[in-house]
């Protein structure tokens, strides 16, 4: 998250120069309006994972009219995560302030030499990044979608067969653990006319629709108590690492929760070595987190771009199952609930309310809607993590763009609200030379520390 709010604001000025991708092969699917209607029952629908993006889908179905049920292992889960979500996130999903840790205004960046620059600078009084920790908010959004008419249930989903007939059932192979005594749980199926896969980056469903693999990164996090003292510190405050001895081509972080901190790092390129990059971490922040005692360790993998398939027949993906995690940030959560509501929605239209069964062609708007709306912010962070977490001395270009106020401003008005914001043309082309300065300073800083290893 935490590098979203500077690389944001290349969205702001480089999106309109990002071009659209090359036109899709167009598939032969069937349209909506010849599915049949149901008769005597409503659209039911399996929504694989509890998540903010199967949360979010299984409560935008139920309120429209169709049998929801949803289907979570880890009713508890504390999924590694730093936590941030955008302002309008809050107003979008209607969270209440409680679910709110801590609303961050200062960022803090750090350079690989330690140079730090204080971010949030251009906030207003009543904008802020919000710190959510996922059990918290994952918990809060399943209880909307079961107070919706959701049917929640504690279960291990295992694999879906497809229909045998057209517009028949898939069927639905799961362990169910409520109220059944041992630890595999009872072995039970249930048959739906579609499925949503929200399960994550290691997505079950989207390996039985035949998705396609992705790059991933791995994610480790501790969790650090604290004294009362250096919480304080924190209150307000998020910070972020960069360097090649905190990751090769991420960042670490330290955010703020409700009595701890959030520590972690990721990498793509170097897994084998993600303990070594978190104990740089720690170190680089251990003045402001000594004597803190750690109470939770957590890893986990985030996609790095969308998997290559995403809808087959009645079977789509949302959130991390997706591939809906930024690069250069890692940021997931708003896009996993964003597009697990949108495609509840287009499921809800396409069937009318629950009454019509749903074809391909349905799911495929979804699709069309969230790639027109996010699909450059994907690029041009794509783009930004090549540029700028390339080497140390590029890092050290990053860190020092940062410091400036049209950067910040534009920056958080991207990231805070999820749209790309017009910039002052002046203030762009200076932003442009900036930039260009920033990046030949950095390669002659390069240049000198390869004599120095030399």
């Amino acid at each position: 998250m935490a590098s979203s709010l500077t690389s944001t604001t290349a969205t702001a000025t480089a999106a309109a120069a990002v071009a659209r991708p090359a036109a899709r092969r167009r598939l032969a699917v069937r349209a909506s309006a010849t599915s049949p209607r149901l008769a005597g029952r409503p659209l039911r629908v399996a929504v694989v994972g509890g998540g903010p993006a199967g949360g979010a889908a299984a409560e935008t179905l139920a309120k429209g009219g169709v049998e929801t049920i949803l289907i979570e292992r880890k009713l508890d889960n504390c999924k590694p995560c730093g936590g941030a979500i955008p302002l309008c996130m809050v107003d979008e999903f209607a969270l209440p302030l409680d679910l709110i840790d801590r609303r961050v205004t200062k960022m803090k960046m750090i350079s690989p030499s330690n140079v730090a620059v204080d971010i949030g600078r251009t906030l207003a009084p009543d904008e802020y990044i919000g710190m959510v920790r996922r059990e918290v908010l994952d918990a809060y959004l399943r209880s909307r979608a079961a107070a919706a008419g959701a049917d929640v249930l504690n279960g291990l989903f295992l694999k879906f067969d497809a229909p045998q007939e057209p517009n028949g059932p898939y069927r639905i192979h799961y362990n169910h653990y409520e109220g059944v005594k041992g630890e595999k749980g009872e072995k039970r199926t249930i048959e739906v006319d579609a499925v949503v896969g929200a399960d994550g980056a290691n997505s079950r469903v989207a390996k039985g629709m035949g998705a396609g693999d992705y790059e991933y990164a791995i994610a480790f996090q501790e969790r650090v108590r604290i004294s009362e003292d250096k919480m304080d510190y924190y209150r307000e405050r998020a910070e972020m690492y960069v360097g090649d001895d905190v990751s090769p081509d991420f960042y670490g972080w330290v955010f703020p929760k409700c009595d701890h901190v959030a520590v972690g790092t990721g990498t793509v390129t170097h897994k084998a070595d993600i303990k070594k990059f978190q104990a740089a971490t720690r170190l680089r922040a251990r003045d402001k987190i000594e004597g803190g005692k750690i109470i939770r360790v957590e890893a986990h993998p985030i996609p790095e771009h969308p998997r290559p398939k995403r809808v087959s027949d009645r079977v789509t993906l949302v959130g991390d199952a997706a591939g809906y995690v930024t690069k250069c940030s890692g940021e997931g959560i708003y896009f996993a609930a964003k597009s697990g509501r949108m495609c509840a929605e287009a499921i809800v239209e396409g069937s009318a309310n629950g009454t019509r069964l749903i074809d391909e062609s349905d799911l495929r708007k979804y699709l069309e809607k969230f790639d027109k709306m996010y699909w450059p912010t994907y690029k041009v962070l794509d783009v930004l993590q090549k540029v700028f977490y390339r080497s140390n001395a590029a890092r050290e270009a990053f860190v020092e763009m940062c410091a400036d106020e049209y950067v910040q401003k534009m920056t958080f008005d991207s990231y805070l609200y999820k749209r790309v914001v017009p910039g002052n043309p002046l203030d762009d082309i200076r932003l442009a030379i900036n930039t260009i300065g920033s990046l030949v300073r950095a390669s002659a800083l390069r240049r000198e520390m390869n004599k120095i290893t030399l």
